[in-house]
């Protein structure tokens, strides 16, 4: 109801995945406002110099709603923050490099992880794709054990890819019945 505080309450999408998947780049992509990065050193050989250690955080305004972009670190150290900023997330968007088939084991135990703690409608995002050798996403979606239709190819820089992936989860998250259909929310207060 428009009267209800629930009503102008912000969405919230999770962007998860292993390190290096390109999280804080697809949040970067986005984000319509200047992203909060919570980076640190690594402590560890990860193959990159940084890391996200909290979250990374942007906006998007979407149908005059808006929606708050997380991108969670991705070292199995900080999991508790996966559940955490899960919470109440309409969905999740799963990054994994499609041209480290290594991480993909560690991509499917954070799926895991969040889908079994959190009911949480998902796609799995296929970065990498301008590599020369890399999984296709119909690929991906087998080793997951999803449906095609799951997993989509992405370059994390290219904003028109960014955006068709979040409308491929918004379109899933609307077609399912268990979550909160925001659809309503843009009925009710048209921009």
């Amino acid at each position: 109801m428009p009267g209800d505080p629930a009503f102008h309450a912000p969405l919230k999408l999770v962007v998860s995945g292993p390190v290096g998947a390109g999280k804080t780049t697809f949040v970067q992509t986005l984000s319509q406002t200047p992203v909060v990065a919570t980076e640190a050193e690594a402590s560890e050989d990860i193959g990159k110099r940084n890391t996200t250690v909290a979250f990374d955080f942007g906006t998007l305004n979407l149908g005059g709603h808006e929606l708050h972009l997380y991108g969670t670190p991705g070292q199995d150290r900080f999991s508790f923050m996966w559940e955490v900023l899960c919470e109440g997330a309409l969905g999740l968007v799963l990054l994994v490099a499609g041209d480290r088939p290594q991480d993909f084991l560690a991509a499917r135990n954070i799926l895991e992880f969040i889908t079994s703690r959190i009911p949480v409608p998902f796609l799995v995002g296929v970065t990498h794709q301008d590599q020369p050798r890399v999984w296709q996403p119909e690929d991906v979606a087998l080793y997951f054990g999803l449906p095609e239709h799951q997993a989509v190819g992405i370059n994390a820089t290219d904003l028109q890819q960014s955006q068709l992936l979040l409308t491929r989860l918004l379109e899933l998250t609307l077609a399912s019945p268990s979550v909160l259909n925001p659809a309503a929310a843009f009925e009710r207060n048209p921009t």
